[in-house]
């Protein structure tokens, strides 16, 4: 799917790249390109073909949060068209972060409010050390509810009150200490280079078991490590032995071959 605020393509290692595609506004959103990305979003989830997929940006923005004009509307309009919208907007952020196959970001440069979302949406974020972050809702006189959740999660609830409540800017190395990103690295093309060497590493893992660990990490996060999830774990873990892909990764370590799964 191709559209002209978000751009999809799937090359044949299956590794999907998702490009917000309005940098003359520093990719910032609108209704339509809420739409495009959950259309995109939901087309990832859905397909078999594809192992891995990457989210970044034209230009020299990676998101600016909601552009202007969408902004503008979004203030004249009743509290319930602003509901709708809202819901809307949690439907794509939802769907991100909902995707069965690993998902990468690569920030390359300003990110505020709802594009700080996106990063945080995503299984991996590496960032340019010149990316700038910000939480900016505050200053507006808003509060950052429907990413709040993806932010919390990913920086806890310590940091993101800081930024929550200072809408400060902070730069890719915060970003990486607070948790936001993984990694930052010194260039463009250093940036480009590292998310392939990550879409290298993901595709040396089993589709399947990479889905269920994704299920996995949201199933035991803030639960207690008592008997009844022990039980549980236990559990996954035979099935996953049991499984094709679990008896044909054993079988390849043991036979000192690739597993059919690596391109």
């Amino acid at each position: 799917m191709e559209d002209r605020s978000v751009l999809l393509q799937v090359d044949d290692r299956g590794a999907a790249t998702v490009t917000l595609n309005r940098p003359q506004i520093h990719n910032a959103f609108d209704e339509t390109m809420v739409g495009a990305l959950t259309d995109v979003f939901q087309e990832v989830s859905e397909s078999n073909d594809i192992r891995v997929m990457v989210l970044q940006a034209r230009g020299e923005s990676f998101c600016a949060g909601a552009d202007l004009k969408y902004m503008q509307r979004l203030a004249t309009a009743t509290e319930v068209e602003n509901q709708r919208d809202a819901e809307r907007f949690a439907k794509m952020m939802r769907t991100l972060y909902e995707i069965p196959h690993p998902t990468v970001a690569l920030v390359q440069g300003a990110t505020y409010g709802g594009g700080v979302g996106l990063t945080a949406a995503c299984d991996i974020a590496v960032a340019v050390k010149y990316a700038i972050f910000a939480l900016t809702e505050t200053k507006l006189g808003l509060i950052p509810a429907v990413i709040g959740p993806y932010i919390v999660e990913a920086i806890g609830a310590r940091q993101a009150r800081r930024y929550f409540l200072t809408a400060e800017r902070f730069s890719g190395f915060d970003a990486q200490r607070i948790g936001l990103v993984h990694e930052v690295v010194s260039t463009d093309t250093a940036l480009q280079a590292q998310g392939e060497h990550i879409i290298d590493q993901v595709l040396k893992t089993a589709p399947d078991a990479s889905a269920e660990s994704k299920r996995l990490v949201r199933d035991i996060t803030g639960r207690p490590i008592d008997p009844e999830l022990l039980a549980a774990m236990a559990k996954r873990i035979a099935r996953a032995r049991a499984l094709p892909e679990g008896r044909e990764g054993m079988a390849a370590f043991l036979e000192h071959r690739k597993p059919k799964w690596v391109p």
